[in-house]
């Protein structure tokens, strides 16, 4: 056994040496060459002061602020001057920005670029470690045992849970074992499974559909409201409810888009015909476009729900617009404070539904008393698996929508639409059919196209649900086209039952096929998330390399063999290990070489019929598998949405803006007839070319303030998404803001003046508009007299490890800001200090951070069951290549990068081949189609070569 705990010390010096040797030799420019000096100074110091040990205990974890050596070393003097900030320090080294972010007037900017995007991946593996160690509780059952240890094995290192075997009335109850040991065999592990079970070998009911959400913050932390621990209570002192602060007041005060002209707007509904002259201000995203927004609906769709078929509760319950803060005391709204606000006092909102309800049993190891559970739980209505359940289902009703084609049952059923419809809208591969009499599904739904998951349904689903069935049927066309060429040849699939057995192309059943397509479509839109959207997302070189190494390793491709042993090692001896800190951090630290995806695939004496090989790659370090209600909540992402969408024709001039849609009137049905009406080909290029909203204050949709829900049987059957947001937060227990970034390892605020950007111009325009935002969180949220005899929390410590308490480091008796009250929501979109190229905040980053590695961890679809017994032999190439065939080569070398094709790129070509020439020179299909992305990881917003006369580049 090898003793890694040696191991990253010494990756990390040979980076750091590998950074000092590309920066040797370095002739300084007389300007900067003291700076130069400085930081190679600073390199060696850190050298030679080590690396800091991973946190034994929560309070002294790493909040992403290096050593002064450190940050000279990576940044230089920017890197200084903002480490006192509460923000990470990675996001000011050398080469984590554009151009900019390069040193300038030196001999050469690749050695400290490569020292700072290297500094960069350091901590952020760093903080992966950390969260790994800190951050997993799991509301099934389990919690004692990863805290306690079972059996002589710490709990972090246990792999198999007696509380995730299959009930007695589950249907596979006695095909996994019954009453004896669990495990899953045969058809069972052959493929993704309807409700989700099987997906880990040995712990059937993990993941599957009605397992309850776990938590990634202390127990005892949430429901703040309640005050349910002395922390809590001092934290807040007694002024939080549900409905306090109100969350209306919120949502009109702090995130309605003002209008420049609201006629033009007609509050996010438009004008009539779908009038070009309609215009809704937002603040736009340089980088990212819509179709980006209506795909991270699309997974959602995917991972998680609260609801039932679209139903929560049966009671309702109020929704604000009742009260305001003055002089620290909720009073009542008057009329004309209802009047100005423009909210509803008598909007209602079904409650929702809620798992466990009874006060959590406790334990307690050594002095520390333990919570076996949140005060309340909810059940994940879903799969949690990245499996395409909104396409293919996820329990015995939504499989009822889900169509296959009765000519050739491998394939999804797609329809050609009646009537004269031209070729060039993207037609000619047809459409998904309409929800019939007999399947079930909601009032509200009615002629809508049939999914598994329905709800909420807008335009972009549409595109999106119609584009991948496509993908589907086009991958078993092509499966189907090699068998008739080589029908005797191996395609790869195997029975675990009878795996010696060789299935021939020509054997291949339509339901194994059928399930084959799923999982290579299920890894598509994975590989699509993690290497495609997440880069455009979070645009800059560190999360690039990051999010592609979770992919395909930091190595990439270039030396398999040396990937191929580290997956040996990870796999056979770190995972195998019973030791807490080898069998998770060094697992996980390691497991970056060769990348997670594919990990424990290769291994020597792979065996389909062997749950141990099936399962090898897999690692849920202690804490089974599902969704945190704190990554639901970091999803609340409704700014990116416009309100209007710029309609174009592909047919006629793609440049000009033919009609602007709103948004609402594409919503359930109206979706189908936009879709039909309008061509997959035409609302891709609507959607590719227009850049999304910035996630931040004063940035929802208006529409989305006042939606039209006939469904609720309330006075006004209308809602405020927007103020529903925050009440859904509230109602699932999530920490408030600043106790939530500590929760995750992030430096805490001491007031709303925290938020501004501290590299922004006193007099400039930015400034004074955060000054403003600043001004109505204070007017919103309120102050108190602090008393500092209160300790606040545990997760962190002063600088002096001092308790932390209500003062927050002010002087006792000091008016302070009511920091501590900010709904998470608003505070991570009040974040203006971000790194570049971030849509989101450094808030919602640190829990992607932890949630995205895991889901990939965690499934064996995408770890050692990656192999041609499952997906084919095709399936194989498809998923690695984004399509048949070899991997296609951008042209030049993006962002410095030699890259393939992005997968999204290839499958729209594929499946809407109208779509070729808009986007032979996009790199990224989720940056706006005619922008020109410049040199290294530009935000500006310019036209490409032939898109200099679109409209959207004039205003």
């Amino acid at each position: 056994m090898r003793k890694p705990c040696t191991l990253l010390p010494l990756y990390a010096i040979l980076l750091a040496a590998l950074s000092l040797r590309g920066a040797s030799g370095q002739t300084p420019q007389p300007d900067p060459k003291k700076e130069e000096a400085q930081a190679l100074a600073a390199c060696v110091k850190s050298l030679l002061d080590g690396f800091r040990p991973i946190a034994q205990t929560l309070e002294l974890r790493f909040q992403g602020k290096v050593s002064a050596a450190n940050a000279l070393c990576r940044g230089g003097e920017k890197a200084l001057q903002f480490r006192l900030t509460p923000w990470v320090d990675w996001s000011n080294y050398w080469g984590t920005g554009d151009m900019s972010s390069l040193p300038t007037g030196f001999l050469s900017a690749k050695g400290p670029a490569f020292r700072g995007v290297t500094g960069a991946l350091l901590d952020l593996e760093f903080q992966r470690v950390e969260l790994i160690k800190f951050n997993l509780f799991d509301n099934a059952g389990t919690f004692e045992q990863y805290i306690s240890g079972r059996d002589g094995i710490g709990g972090p290192s246990l792999k198999v849970w007696p509380e995730l075997r299959l009930p007695k009335d589950d249907p596979s109850y006695a095909a996994v074992g019954g009453d004896g040991t669990q495990i899953c065999t045969g058809d069972l592990v052959r493929g993704r499974t309807l409700t989700g079970i099987c997906n880990d070998v040995k712990n059937p009911l993990m993941g599957s559909n009605g397992t309850p959400f776990a938590r990634n913050v202390e127990f005892d932390t949430t429901f703040p409201d309640r005050g349910l621990s002395a922390y809590t209570q001092n934290r807040h002192g007694g002024r939080l409810s549900l409905l306090e602060p109100d969350p209306q007041v919120i949502s009109r005060v702090l995130f309605t888009r003002q209008q420049s002209d609201p006629s033009a707007c007609n509050a996010g509904f438009g004008l009539d015909g779908n009038s070009a002259a309609a215009n809704c201000d937002y603040q736009k995203a340089p980088f990212f476009n819509v179709l980006a927004a209506y795909w991270i609906q699309f997974m959602t769709h995917d991972w998680f729900s609260h609801m039932e078929d679209g139903h929560n509760g049966p009671q309702y319950e109020d929704v604000g617009c009742k009260t305001k803060l003055v002089s620290g005391v909720e009073v009542p709204l008057t009329a004309d404070d209802i009047a100005k606000l423009g909210c509803r006092p008598l909007d209602r909102v079904d409650a929702p539904l809620v798992d466990q309800t009874s006060a959590p049993n406790t334990f307690k190891v050594g002095d520390k008393t333990y919570q076996v559970r949140a005060p309340e739980t909810f059940s994940n209505n879903n799969t949690a698996w990245w499996d395409a359940s909104q396409i293919y289902g996820y329990d015995n009703v939504s499989i009822q929508r889900v169509k296959r084609d009765p000519a050739d049952p491998a394939k999804l059923l797609m329809q050609p639409l009646s009537g004269d419809k031209p070729a060039s809208s993207g037609n000619t591969l047809g459409y998904l059919p309409l929800l019939g009499p007999n399947d079930p599904h909601q009032p509200q739904w009615e002629g809508q196209e049939s999914v598994a998951f329905p709800d909420n349904w807008t335009i972009g689903l549409s595109f999106l649900h119609n584009l991948f069935v496509r993908e589907h049927n086009s991958f078993v066309t092509e499966f189907r086209r090699q068998a008739a060429l080589t029908p005797n040849k191996d395609c790869g699939l195997r029975n675990p039952s009878d795996p010696k057995r060789v299935i021939h192309y020509k054997d291949i059943t339509p339901d194994e096929l059928y399930t084959a397509a799923r999982l290579v479509v299920s890894a598509e839109i994975a590989k699509i998330h993690t290497t495609e959207w997440t880069p455009q997302l979070l645009y800059n070189e560190p999360l690039y390399k990051g999010m592609n190494a979770n992919w395909d390793g930091l190595l990439g491709k270039a030396d398999p063999a040396v990937s191929k042993a580290l997956s040996n090692i990870v796999v056979k001896d770190f995972g195998k290990s019973k030791d807490v800190a080898t069998s998770t951090q060094w697992y996980s630290v390691f497991a970056s070489g060769p990348g997670i995806f594919g990990l424990g695939s290769k291994v020597h004496g792979y065996s389909i019929a062997k749950a141990d090989s099936i399962n090898g790659g897999v690692n849920h370090f202690g804490a089974p598998f599902n969704f945190p209600e704190e990554f639901v909540s970091v999803y609340r992402l409704h700014p990116l949405v416009p309100d209007l969408i710029e309609y174009r024709d592909i047919g006629k001039d793609p440049n000009q803006i033919a009609e602007k849609v709103a948004v609402i009137n594409t919503f359930e049905g109206k979706a189908t007839d936009a879709m039909h009406t309008g061509g997959m080909a035409n609302w891709g290029l609507s959607l590719g070319r227009q850049r999304l909203g910035i996630l931040t204050l004063h940035n929802h949709p208006q529409f989305m303030q006042n939606i039209l829900l006939p469904r609720l049987d309330t006075p006004t059957k209308q809602i405020d998404l927007a103020a529903l947001d925050i009440i859904r937060d509230r109602e699932h227990g999530v920490p408030r803001f600043n106790e939530f970034r500590r929760q995750y390892g992030l430096r805490q605020l001491t007031s709303y003046d925290d938020f501004m950007d501290k590299s922004q111009p006193v007099d400039s325009p930015a400034h004074l508009e955060q000054q403003k935002t600043v001004d109505e969180l204070r007017q919103v949220y309120g102050t108190h007299v602090c008393d500092a005899s209160k300790v606040i929390t545990d997760a962190q410590v002063n600088d002096d490890k001092t308790p932390i308490n209500d003062c927050l480091g002010h002087p006792n008796g000091s008016v302070v800001d009511n920091i501590e009250d900010v709904d998470t929501v608003v505070g991570y979109l009040a974040e203006y200090t971000r790194p570049h190229g971030f849509a989101i905040s450094e808030t919602q980053f640190v829990v992607f951070i932890l949630n995205a590695s895991r889901r990939l961890f965690s499934d064996r679809f995408f770890t050692s069951s990656f192999r041609p017994e499952f997906y084919t032999r095709l399936g194989v190439e498809w998923v690695e290549n984004n399509g048949p065939g070899p991997a296609q080569i951008e042209k030049g070398s993006p962002n410095g990068h030699v890259q393939p094709v992005s997968p999204l790129k290839r499958i729209l070509i594929r499946n809407i081949p109208e779509l070729k020439p808009e986007l032979d020179p996009v790199i990224n299909a989720f940056d706006p189609w005619a922008r020109d992305r410049g040199q290294y990881y530009s935000l500006a917003w310019k036209p490409r070569t032939g898109a200099e006369t679109d409209p959207a580049f004039k205003q």
